[in-house]
């Protein structure tokens, strides 16, 4: 049994980074081989998928798109402008802002809402868009660990080391993976400086967005709010969190359909939301569930606890500098769901707090992506966004930017979860 576990799941990782477009499928139907074969008894599937999970991702999305709708973001676009003396510093406050909305929003959505506007000043300016649009992409997926509701592998980490909102700020009585973050993105702004140094060209914006409905600002701002305040209540229920998500998105839905007077703008949130990344999910979560029946996880936990030499110090190395190098490449979804079990494992058996090994996974897997222009989903929009504007990025031209990034803000990361939490 363990066997036919471990071909179907190495076949399923093949295929999922083959055939992106039809992740979903792949994932869904290697769940459903997994329970016909009994790897997975069928009784075992409602408890092997994470409903908390899956109830924020849908809530969330739902939010986000009345966010982005709502031309809110635009609006601070434009604020953001008016403090920027050149090109050089729109390009650092235009990322340092992807960054910071990417900390509360999807990565993607994070670059459709501020990609546009970086297209716009350069088009005023008459200039090439490629580095300010890569610049974007790459600080939307930085910050994307910062925070619970920031990426779905954040949600993912929550999960697993049963983490709440606040916990990414505080935890155990230190600081947590939030900080780790901003000072890897606040080390990027001096790299930006340089690569930037000659785009002295001044700028200016003489159109104002106006924001004619405030109110998904408000259920943006709400649904953080009672996550912070849910955090301060042990021993609640598992789905709390995905709940409140859930129900602000109600509520914005509701709002909108008794303000519009009709159903167009409920239909248009829905069909924005990433069914793919849900349904690839809870396949993920079957999968997972499976292996960890036949034993594989905790045989790949002593593996690496192996590997390591039961030195702490160079298997936390492996681990983040090993995500960077698999992230650049492969999505970091099925990756992060796969090792978060097995550092869960792998801490147990070398004795380690597991959020050494969390932390790390997350800081080396969400950035590693930004090595190449197709190590995240953030990153082929933005490459795709520039194709349909006439101008092709090479891996060169992408990594100019995105290597620098990567290195120093993984470094700072790194060197910041060792000394805190080692």
């Amino acid at each position: 049994m363990k066997t036919l576990a471990i071909i179907l799941f190495i076949l399923m990782y093949v295929l999922l980074i083959i055939f992106k477009k039809h992740r979903a499928k792949i994932a869904i139907a290697t769940a459903i081989i997994f329970v016909v074969t009994g790897i997975l008894p069928y009784t075992q599937v409602f408890a092997a998928i994470d409903w908390n999970i899956l109830l924020m991702l849908f809530g969330t999305m739902v939010i986000v798109d009345y966010f982005i709708e709502s031309k809110m973001p635009n609006l601070i676009a434009d604020k953001l402008l008016d403090l920027a003396p050149n090109v050089m510093w729109v390009t650092i406050l235009m990322s340092l802002f992807a960054g910071i909305i990417s900390a509360f929003i999807d990565n993607v959505a994070t670059l459709l809402m501020v990609a546009p506007v970086g297209l716009a000043i350069c088009k005023k300016l008459k200039i090439s868009p490629v580095s300010m649009i890569i610049c974007i992409a790459v600080s939307s997926n930085l910050q994307g660990a910062a925070t619970l509701v920031g990426d779905t592998t954040s949600i993912m980490l929550a999960g697993a080391a049963k983490m709440d909102f606040n916990d990414f700020f505080w935890m155990q009585g230190k600081p947590g993976i939030f900080f780790a973050v901003e000072l890897g993105a606040l080390a990027t702004v001096p790299i930006m400086m340089i690569l930037f140094r000659k785009d002295k060209e001044p700028v200016h914006s003489d159109e104002r967005t106006v924001v004619t409905d405030y109110i998904p600002t408000i259920t943006m701002l709400g649904h953080v709010i009672f996550l912070v305040f849910a955090s301060f209540f042990p021993n609640k229920p598992e789905l709390t969190n995905g709940i409140i998500c859930m129900v602000w998105g109600i509520i914005n839905i509701v709002w909108e359909i008794i303000v519009s007077k009709g159903t167009d703008s409920m239909w248009h949130s829905l069909k924005a939301i990433d069914y793919d990344t849900m349904l690839l999910l809870a396949g993920l979560f079957c999968v997972i569930a499976g292996i960890t029946n036949v034993g594989l996880i905790d045989d790949l936990a002593h593996i690496i606890a192996g590997a390591g030499k039961d030195n702490v110090f160079l298997l936390y190395t492996l681990i983040v500098f090993g995500s960077v190098a698999i992230s650049a490449f492969i999505d970091n979804i099925p990756y992060v769901a796969t090792m978060l079990p097995v550092l869960a494992s792998l801490a147990g058996v070398m004795a380690v707090n597991p959020l050494l090994l969390y932390f790390g996974l997350l800081i080396g897997a969400t950035l590693g992506g930004n090595l190449t222009p197709i190590g995240a989903s953030a990153n082929i929009a933005g490459v795709g966004m520039l194709r349909k504007e006439g101008y092709e990025v090479s891996f060169g031209d992408f990594m100019r930017i995105g290597l620098p990034f990567t290195l120093t803000a993984v470094v700072v990361g790194y060197l910041f979860i060792w000394i805190v939490y080692a």
